[in-house]
């Protein structure tokens, strides 16, 4: 096929995106096509605010609970929030010490290798990362962790933010799986009547800020989303909401100025 024909049906991409069977050794490339066949998105399931809460009070350790509330209350992806590191955790006021003019409490997400199998499901894999914020809960879990976590001789080993603390290997990076495995024995222990996922997390997350009365841009931006479109099956709005949005609408009497 002529380059010029080429080029114009593809391009080159990672191959994050496609199933593990089919990926190559570490970071790789693939010919990705450039035009798709459109296929409406599924609605995704979500955890409820109840399973959260239900989640976090199961936790026996202050690093359960920070994971949960990185899940639930920022919407990281387990791999994200598996190969997150110490130098990507900005949870102060004023991050300029470190050369970084994010303002507020945040954590950068970067795309890297790492011995845990995690990757950060995002393009790009220089620079300083995504900066994505996040609120008081989140910072107070994570102070709660450490202070946990170097009270232990093995504790301060590694440079990954989620270790083993209390399993063999310990001290080693938390994987993936290791994230889910979690969640499974925490609904299980919560006496809750299904296993709450990760990404049923995310989709709590995401839902609560579109509640909140966040835009679907804001919605696609905090799931690190290219498209707005890909942030669309994540949003459940609270059926309280949909009530209250339908009483918001003016009666014809209203706009009439009460006249019959």
């Amino acid at each position: 096929m002529p380059s010029e024909v080429l080029v114009q049906l593809y391009e080159v991409a990672e191959d994050w995106d496609l199933p593990e069977e089919a990926r190559g050794e570490g970071m790789s490339y693939r010919l990705k096509a450039r035009h798709r066949v459109q296929v409406p998105r599924k609605r995704r399931d979500r955890a409820t605010d109840a399973e959260a809460v239900a989640l976090f009070l199961a936790c026996h350790n202050a690093r359960d609970r920070f994971i949960v509330l990185l899940l639930a209350r920022a919407g990281l992806r387990r791999g994200t929030a598996a190969g997150l590191r110490r130098e990507d955790m900005h949870f102060m006021p004023d991050s300029s010490a470190l050369g970084c003019r994010v303002a507020g409490s945040h954590l950068h997400v970067l795309r890297r290798e790492n011995v845990n199998g995690a990757w950060a499901k995002r393009q790009q894999s220089a620079g300083p990362g995504k900066a994505k914020p996040v609120d008081f809960l989140v910072v107070q879990a994570h102070d709660q962790y450490v202070i946990e976590r170097m009270a232990l001789p093995h504790g301060a080993a590694s440079d990954f933010v989620l270790v083993n603390l209390f399993a063999e290997p310990l001290g080693a990076p938390m994987s993936p799986d290791g994230v889910t495995e979690l969640l499974q024995r925490l609904s299980k222990r919560a006496g809750l009547s299904r296993i709450v996922t990760p990404h049923m997390l995310r989709h709590a997350m995401a839902s609560n800020v579109a509640d909140a009365g966040g835009t679907l841009d804001e919605v696609a931006a905090l799931l690190d989303h290219a498209r707005l479109s890909s942030a669309e099956p994540y949003l459940h709005p609270d059926p309280g909401w949909l009530r209250e949005a339908v009483d918001r609408v003016s009666s014809p009497r209203e706009l009439a100025g009460g006249a019959r």
